[in-house]
């Protein structure tokens, strides 16, 4: 069984993770309100290598959640958030007929606009930039859900290696980013690139440091034109398109590569991971560090995530923990050891940790319906 590190705090507020790993594994992690120890209470899939989730998006609204993800083997799932029910599985057909192992998916995001009439639409991005806007209808059943056939396509880079990709909050832009790719800002509703980023200029050496970018987002919820990314070079770069090309701001974050990064609420502050398991805060406006989280994880960090309502964030990485931090004391809240290295972590923002939504029927035959609202699951009793 996956086994939870204790650690002296007050314990986490009710949250529910989502977790992605290198086995295809999906695992839900939660603290509740009677329990505040976060803990693995559900596994969705079977183990298997070829399977591996390379990315996931989450759609967690109130009403018909939805989640997606991208395997190994080049398939996007659509699953139910609540109880891992597979909707639609498709082929990525942005990879131009190569192999999964050639061009997999680093990029992948589930809009939330999505038509109240079960359709949605994915947007995709393989290693080579092969960029993929597809909408889809989803069913009940898998054998229901059908393709539409409104699906654009495009190069995202014609030379390098994308590494990294995120839509903003509007979902209208998106930025990309990678191994010999500059940063570049799209218009996703024209399908046209608007911005590029200019490589920073030789060092006092004389050294020029080519482009390898690691992970990237948007730093505010109103303003697609600021980005913030994470270099190979141990550096956290700032860029706004509306001032120049080149970076604003560049900091560096110790000596190994930056390998995931994410945005705070209040619009500067950006909490960065390396690939030596440290985690930290800055303060984008002034290119200082915040501050530390207290708690060395023992391996590279591959995803962050801030709550939506708690001031806490969740990162994890190769070292298979889960770990919930508080954002103010910078303390570690919890850490759940979960077997196998992890990809990526999101939370659901709708989780309320009150377990049990119980409404009893009473029929002729004392039959007791209880329904578990987080599963989305009926259970009857006689």
């Amino acid at each position: 069984m996956p086994r939870t590190t204790t650690v002296e705090s007050s314990g986490c507020p009710p949250i529910r993770a989502l977790t992605f790993d290198v086995l295809g594994l999906i695992k839900v992690v939660e603290a509740r309100v009677d329990n505040r120890l976060a803990k693995m209470v559900d596994r969705w899939g079977e183990p298997d290598s070829s399977r591996c989730i390379l990315a996931a998006s989450l759609n967690d609204r109130k009403s018909n959640p939805l989640l997606a993800i991208a395997r190994k083997c080049c398939a996007i799932e659509i699953l139910n958030p609540l109880n891992g029910n597979v909707f639609a599985e498709i082929a990525d057909a942005a990879n131009d007929g190569q192999k999964p192992e050639d061009d997999p998916v680093v990029g992948l995001h589930l809009f939330k606009n999505g038509g109240t009439d079960g359709s949605c639409t994915v947007l995709t991005c393989t290693t080579k930039g092969n960029a993929c806007m597809r909408s889809f209808t989803v069913s009940n059943s898998l054998k229901d859900s059908t393709s539409d056939c409104s699906t654009i396509s495009w190069k995202v880079f014609g030379a390098g290696n994308i590494l990294c990709s995120k839509v903003d909050t509007s979902e209208t832009h998106a930025v990309f980013g990678g191994k010999g790719v500059e940063v570049n800002i799209w218009d996703l509703q024209k399908c046209t690139k608007i911005w590029t980023a200019k490589s920073p200029p030789k060092n006092s050496l004389g050294i020029f440091t080519p482009s390898w970018f690691t992970s990237a987002t948007f730093l505010c919820e109103d303003d697609h034109r600021k980005v913030v990314a994470g270099t190979n070079c141990h550096q956290v770069r700032l860029y706004d398109a509306s001032a120049q090309r080149r970076p604003v701001i560049s900091i560096d974050f110790r000596e190994t590569a930056i390998k995931a990064v994410s945005e705070d609420l209040d619009g500067y502050t950006i909490y960065a991971g390396n690939s030596s398991g440290d985690l930290a805060s800055f303060d984008i406006r002034t290119g200082k560090m915040l501050g530390s989280f207290m708690g060395q994880c023992s391996g590279s960090i591959r995803s962050i995530d801030r709550h939506p309502n708690f001031p806490v964030i969740a990162s994890c990485g190769i070292d298979s923990y889960l770990r919930i931090w508080d954002i103010k004391s910078r303390q570690l809240l919890s850490a759940v050891y979960l077997k196998q290295s992890l990809n990526s972590v999101l939370f659901d923002s709708n989780f309320s940790g009150e377990g049990w939504f119980i409404y009893i029927c009473v029929l002729c035959h004392a039959t007791i319906l209880i329904w578990d609202n987080q599963k989305a699951q009926l259970f009857s009793f006689t």
